[in-house]
């Protein structure tokens, strides 16, 4: 199927869910598809660049409080803080990234969790702009530009988060089939051979731009702000883990991928909490027999059973083949 018709589809299924599902599984969709958007954004990283982040909740944890702070001090729209949110990460994340990769392997993996648990020592530190273990509550969602309230209901939230979301993908997409990144080994479909790369000390830097957007939206949802809640929540480096594992288990290298198992694990974590207290153990059951039984993913199973050759955005132009997950 060409991509086109497929992203189209899926866009108007999408689309139609808040008139054929229940309110509440609406709350629950929206929440998947704000860690499915979170979820890609790290698969730049694991997918493409072969970079393994244990640290990528600290910019989710920062586009939540820049969001707070936004919303609650300056009132400002629902979406123009959304956007001073991603600037403001965006900006803070660029020195810390140039950082970070200047190692690769288990180094780059240790210094982006570094910096994550900083960042979260430092949400309790600076108690008096973060609220420390409280956080910050009563976040308001303000009216749209000209007055526009459609997004401080559920249904409007809900198409703001997938509007996000698509558009993301298109940029993700883009980016990944770009000029520049068929030049950069970081982006090569094949892991660079190491003495290649310690040769040419090519740029492996990819900065998500998709992870202050997500934060801010789930910040706007929650009202609340907060280093650690009952669910791992903003900077944790619980989060970090819980991504990855959407990411191996959706599908890596596939953009696609990692928003199905972001959508699969929120709504197989929802629906195991209310029948047992050891869901837990059946998540990480279920992780752990994805990387045994089928590394390719979610979206590889699926592409593999119907398409011989499946279609993913590839780094070097065209349409190519999906290797396995890690």
């Amino acid at each position: 199927m060409n991509w086109k018709v497929g992203f189209t589809v899926a866009a108007g299924v999408c689309a139609l869910l808040p008139f054929v599902v229940p309110q509440y599984s609406l709350t629950i969709l929206i929440e998947a598809l704000i860690f499915g958007l979170f979820a890609m954004s790290l698969d730049l990283l694991v997918g493409y660049c072969r970079l393994y982040s244990f640290g990528h909740a600290a910019a989710y944890g920062l586009g939540a409080y820049a969001a707070a702070l936004i919303l609650t001090h300056l009132a400002l729209p629902l979406p123009i803080g959304i956007v001073l949110a991603v600037i403001v990460t965006v900006l803070t994340a660029i020195p810390i990234a140039w950082i970070c990769t200047r190692s690769t392997g288990v180094s780059f993996a240790m210094l982006t969790l570094a910096f994550a648990q900083l960042g979260y020592a430092m949400l309790f530190r600076f108690r008096d702009i973060t609220g420390g273990s409280d956080g910050i509550v009563g976040i308001p969602r303000p009216p749209g530009p000209f007055g526009i309230t459609w997004f401080q209901g559920k249904i409007g939230y809900y198409y703001l988060v997938l509007g996000c979301l698509l558009g993301s993908y298109l940029l993700c997409r883009a980016i990944v089939r770009s000029p520049s990144a068929r030049c950069c080994p970081a982006f090569a479909r094949t892991r660079p051979r190491p003495s290649r790369s310690a040769t040419t000390r090519a740029p492996t830097r990819s900065r998500p731009w998709c992870w202050p957007t997500a934060s801010a939206l789930w910040r706007a949802r929650s009202m609340r702000a907060s280093p650690a809640l009952r669910r791992p929540s903003c900077s944790s480096w619980l989060v970090s883990g819980r991504v990855l594992i959407m990411v191996v288990v959706g599908g890596t290298g596939t953009l696609i991928g990692p928003i199905i198992g972001g959508v699969f694990f929120v709504f197989l974590e929802h629906e195991l909490s209310q029948v047992t207290d050891l869901w837990p153990l059946i998540f990480g059951s279920v992780f752990i027999a994805f990387v045994m039984f089928a590394p390719e993913g979610i979206w590889g199973i699926l592409t593999t059973r119907f398409s011989k050759r499946p279609e993913i955005p590839g780094s070097a132009g065209g349409e190519e083949t999906s290797d396995a997950a890690a």
